[in-house]
């Protein structure tokens, strides 16, 4: 089963990496999650892993496989029978926006229960980190552009949507 989001941003892409590649933080931008414990180092780095906590779902861990600093990174989580990958990407338009893609991607023998069971949540819970990430990337731009940047003063993203558990099972992580 495959899940996508996009969402545009006046920040800059750099702005909007700061925000993503920052995974540790994620929890104060979207309410998806609750926790994102790094496993071997706090940087996003290839082969890093993260222990995330969300809301009405068991704990998962996630392998970065994938990155392009600056880019994009994908990461990884096994359950048994499903197999998840979750993209993240952030690009520069024509017209000074930033374009931010998150999405995942699962497969297995159990991915077409797992999404019976869950797929109204993958989706709120993208919809979630779309604008969460959206909200930290402008925040992460005003915040490098105030005074209080200078001072060592970094504000805080908008708060996001409310998590709410609609009794699904696992989506094997996200």
């Amino acid at each position: 089963m495959n899940y996508a989001e996009t969402i545009a941003t006046t920040a800059a892409p750099e702005h909007a990496w700061a925000a993503l590649a920052n995974v540790t933080s994620y929890p104060r931008w979207t309410a998806s999650m609750s926790t994102v414990e790094p496993l071997d180092r706090p940087s996003l780095e290839m082969g890093s892993r993260f222990r995330i906590r969300q809301p009405g779902l068991p704990p998962t861990v996630w392998r970065v496989c994938e990155l392009r600093p600056g880019a994009s990174f994908v990461w990884d989580a096994h359950a048994p029978g499903v197999h998840t990958i979750a993209y993240h990407r952030v690009e520069g338009q024509p017209d000074g926006t930033t374009r931010i893609s998150i999405g995942i991607q699962q497969t297995g023998a159990l991915a077409w229960l797992v999404a019976l069971l869950t797929a109204a949540r993958t989706r709120r819970y993208l919809r979630m980190e779309a604008a969460g990430l959206k909200a930290a990337a402008e925040s992460e731009a005003v915040a490098s552009s105030s005074p209080a940047a200078e001072s060592g003063t970094v504000a805080s993203p908008a708060g996001a949507a409310d998590a709410t558990d609609d009794g699904a099972a696992s989506t094997g992580g996200r």
